[in-house]
C-alpha cells in the first residue's frame, strides 16, 4: 500500500489536534495584564502541548520519509498513535483549568503522554515488520534505534514521581522532548546520501 495516505491523513489529524488545543484558549475576563496574567498555566501547558505536537509531526514525518510500504498493520497502529494524540486537547484543557489543584489533571497528561509513546514505539515496530527488504528502514530504525523506549522508559519515571509533586510528570515529560526535538540524525544521513 501506499504511505502517502498515512502521512496525509496524519498531518490532517494533528492539525486538528492544534487547532482544537488553541481554541480552548479564553480570553481573560477582564482588560487587564493581571486578568491574563491569572491564564498563565493555560498559556504554558498549551506552548508544552503544542511543543509536543510539533515534535511528533517532525518525527513522524522524517519517519515516513524512509518507509516504502505499510499496511493493514501499519494502518491501525498509526491509527492508535492518533488517537493517543487527539487526548491532548482534553488533557491541555484539563491541566490549565485545574494546575496545582489537584493529582489527577497532570497524571493523566503523563498517562497520555505515555500512551502516545508507547504507539509511536508500536508504529515503528511494524514499520520495520513490513519493511524487512528496505535496507534503509532497517538501517535507520533497526539496531540502536533507542529513542522511543528511553521515552517510554522515563515516562514512566516521570508517572512515578509525579505521585510525589504532581507537576513533576509535565516538566520530565516536557524535558523527555528534548531527545525528539532533532529528528532521528541517520534518517538525514540517509536522505543526503539518496
Amino acid at each position: 500500500m501506499s504511505k502517502h495516505r498515512v502521512e496525509a491523513f496524519t498531518d490532517g489529524v494533528i492539525a486538528i489536534i492544534i487547532t482544537i488545543m488553541v481554541l480552548e484558549l479564553q480570553a481573560p475576563a477582564g482588560g487587564n495584564f493581571a486578568d491574563l496574567w491569572a491564564l498563565r498555566y493555560r498559556f504554558l501547558i498549551y506552548f508544552v502541548s503544542f511543543l509536543t505536537m510539533a515534535v511528533y509531526w517532525n518525527n513522524h514525518h522524517h519517519l515516513f520519509q524512509v518507509v516504502s510500504h505499510v499496511d493493514g498493520l501499519v494502518l491501525w497502529s498509526n491509527t492508535g498513535f492518533l488517537f493517543a494524540t487527539s487526548l491532548f486537547p482534553f488533557a491541555t484543557a484539563w491541566v490549565g483549568a485545574h494546575h496545582l489543584t489537584s493529582i489527577a489533571p497532570e497524571m493523566f497528561y503523563g498517562g497520555v503522554v505515555l500512551l502516545a509513546d508507547l504507539a509511536y514505539y508500536a508504529l515503528v515496530q511494524c514499520l520495520l515488520r513490513v519493511n524487512t527488504k528496505s535496507n534503509a528502514v532497517q538501517k535507520v530504525l533497526g539496531q540502536g534505534y533507542y529513542k522511543p523506549l528511553i521515552a517510554v522508559s522515563g515516562n514512566v519515571v516521570a508517572l512515578v514521581l509525579g505521585l510525589w509533586w504532581a507537576p513533576l510528570t509535565i516538566i520530565l515529560d516536557t524535558l523527555l522532548l528534548l531527545l525528539w526535538v532533532i529528528p532521528e540524525k541517520r534518517i538525514e544521513r540517509h536522505m543526503q546520501n539518496q
